[in-house]
């Protein structure tokens, strides 16, 4: 790889830093370096496992990164390089000296062209988006424009991106808005279908219109979301576990404005000053096993947090994957402004 010199963090530097440096390349890794002598290799799934176990974007790097990683020697061939990469399901591999100073790095991508998705896509685009009244009044939700573009048509953009090219839109209020714009999706040369709603289904029941021949995860967006998550990697994560469902989670931060007192019964322990309260929220992005799909009722109002309960409740596997990269749910009007503001800074396209 040229100039893998760019990929080099510090150990003591902070996961933050580490997301930065990880997401400015296509090799999707970091290299803890000091000295030039390789330490260990930070990656996204290393960052979504710390942030489940409790770190924070602010722990040094060191304390998530992989210690016992794959290398090679500077005399292997590129052909060994490779042949080890496919054995252990390797993205990337480290080339050391015998100091154990890092000399090159070696990227899958640069042996095999990544192939398509095949997976299904839903884009959920059929709610009314009251919030946002007047604005939706004749205009349906994932219309409403960011940068020029309906915000759906950059959910399927971005999907394209990503390599998929199979999908369905559902679809309820001011349909007919949506269907004239995509239409089959031959414009975008990819197969767009309609999950129509003869009523309102919630936000999981027009997933029991799919297809019951689907064989692979289907992915499910909410078609009022913008972000930056890379799909290939949540679709390696739900395999990899091999989940029933796995739903994104985003970290919500809120402020206290006032000090928090610590007591018991009538003792003052102590008093907190305008803490931060830390949650995981609903990202609104889920892969679901096609299996799942016989759980929702036919032709019945069904939300999603209805569906991931009778999941657990049915015993099938359901994971949280961590998104950290850019997320904001443009369903108020503060944040379709703030989306206006902010999207054509966080994107290239």
């Amino acid at each position: 790889m040229k100039d893998f010199t760019k990929l080099f963090i510090n150990p003591n530097a902070s996961i933050r830093e580490a997301i930065s440096i990880i997401d400015s390349g296509a090799s999707k890794v970091g290299l803890i370096v000091d000295s030039d002598i390789l330490y260990g290799v930070v990656t996204d799934g290393d960052i979504r496992r710390g942030l489940l176990r409790g770190k924070t974007i602010e722990t040094p790097v060191r304390e998530v990164m992989q210690k016992n990683f794959k290398f090679i020697s500077h005399s292997a061939s590129k052909r060994e390089a490779f042949s080890l990469m496919k054995r252990e399901k390797l993205s990337q591999i480290p080339v050391l000296d015998k100091d154990k100073k890092i000399v090159n790095l070696f990227l899958l991508d640069e042996f095999v062209k990544s192939e398509s998705l095949t997976n299904t896509v839903v884009i959920m685009a059929g709610g009314k988006g009251t919030r946002l009244l007047p604005l939706t009044k004749n205009c349906p939700k994932p219309m409403l424009k960011i940068g020029g573009k309906p915000l759906l048509r950059i959910i399927l953009e971005q999907c394209i991106d990503a390599g998929f090219s199979n999908f369905y839109f559902s679809v309820n209020y001011l349909k007919e808005y949506i269907k004239d714009y995509f239409d089959n999706g031959s414009n975008w040369g990819v197969q767009i279908q309609y999950l129509e709603e003869s009523k309102p289904l919630g936000t999981a029941g027009s997933l029991g219109l799919l297809s019951t021949t689907l064989k692979e995860p289907i992915l499910v967006l909410n078609g009022d979301i913008l972000t930056r998550v890379e799909y290939s990697n949540l679709l390696q994560f739900h395999n990899k576990r091999k989940l029933s469902i796995t739903m994104c989670v985003r970290e919500n931060q809120i402020q206290i404005p006032y000090g928090v007192i610590r007591m018991e019964n009538d003792k003052f322990l102590g008093i907190d000053e305008k803490p931060i309260l830390r949650q995981n929220v609903n990202a609104g992005i889920y892969v679901l096993d096609p299996k799942i799909l016989k759980l929702i009722p036919k032709d019945t109002f069904f939300n999603i947090p209805q569906l991931l309960e009778k999941a657990v409740t049915n015993n099938s596997s359901v994971g949280v994957f961590p998104v950290y990269e850019y997320w904001l749910d443009v369903g108020m009007p503060e944040t379709l402004i703030q989306a206006k503001g902010e999207w054509s800074l966080s994107t290239n396209g």
